[in-house]
Formats: C-alpha cells, sequence, structure tokens
C-alpha cells in the first residue's frame, strides 16, 4: 500500500488550487464609471496640453489647421487618439504599479490578476489596456467574461478573499 501511495504522488503531485471570489457585474461597472471620470477629468487635460504643446512646436502648419474654428472632424480624431493614449497609460501603469488597482478598484476593493492567481506582468496589463481600445469592447462587461479579461487570461475579483 505504502508503494502504491508513493506511486501514485509522484503520477499525481499535489495540486494547490486557489478559488476566487469574482467582482460582480455592478462592482465592474462602478470601475468603469470611476476610472473613466479619474481618465476625463484629470489625465486627458495632462495629456491634452501635453499634445497641444508637442503639436505646436514640431507641426505648426497642422496646428492651424487641426484647432481651426472649421475643423471638427481633425479635432474628434485628435481626441480620440487622445483618449486612445490615456487609456494606455492609465491602464496599464495603475493595473501593473499598484498590483492589479486602480482608483475604481481600489474603490469598490477589487482588483486585476492573471487566471492562475498571480499579480498582472506588464504584458497582461499592456494587452488588458490594449484590448480595451475596440470601439464596443465595453459592453462585454455585460456578459460574464469581458474580452480584455478573457483575451489576456486576467480576471477580476474581490480584494483580500483569495485563499
Amino acid at each position: 500500500m505504502d508503494n502504491a501511495s508513493a506511486t501514485a504522488e509522484i503520477i499525481y503531485p499535489a495540486i494547490t488550487v486557489t478559488s476566487f471570489d469574482y467582482a460582480t457585474k455592478e462592482q465592474r461597472c462602478i470601475n468603469f464609471i470611476i476610472d473613466n471620470l479619474v481618465m476625463r477629468f484629470t489625465l486627458a487635460y495632462a495629456t491634452g496640453i501635453w499634445f497641444t504643446y508637442i503639436i505646436r512646436s514640431a507641426f505648426p502648419a497642422f496646428a492651424d489647421l487641426l484647432f481651426a474654428e472649421d475643423s471638427i472632424l481633425a479635432l474628434l480624431v485628435a481626441t480620440y487618439m487622445i483618449s486612445r493614449v490615456n487609456y494606455a497609460i492609465y491602464y496599464s501603469l495603475s493595473e501593473k504599479y499598484f498590483n492589479g488597482y486602480t482608483l475604481g478598484k481600489l474603490i469598490t476593493r477589487t482588483r486585476a490578476i492573471r487566471q492562475d492567481g498571480d499579480e498582472l506582468t506588464w504584458k497582461n496589463a499592456i494587452h488588458r489596456s490594449f484590448s480595451r481600445f475596440l470601439p464596443f469592447e465595453f459592453l462585454s462587461g455585460f456578459s460574464n467574461k469581458p474580452w480584455h479579461d478573457s483575451w489576456t487570461g486576467t480576471t477580476v475579483i474581490k480584494a483580500g478573499n483569495r485563499e
């Protein structure tokens, strides 16, 4: 019997199973709202000023075209591009440097982790950020697993409930 159990341990080594208490859709929605408000009222101003300074300094003729009163389409494209940069900066830096937290996740006591339970890597954080660039990606939040989680092998859990 001892010999059989020793063989079983070699063939089937002990596996630590980690279970999580996953964040609810409501928590994730609140995260989205808070994080977007932070980006719109803080980061958007900073990157907008930075973008304007760079464009005016490096490309004055283009800046005149971009900021002309009759050039609303160019301004909308520039605004969209700035918002994409903000997403990449905010989510990538926050989720990596603050161990899966953003301000929204901190308030709702949730955090992003990898499916295997480990902390996010730079690759995970950047992939999560860039997968949010798709125009209707936010609508996937109404499903059980948003695209930016399923495509990157990550998930959002309730913080402090890791076993």
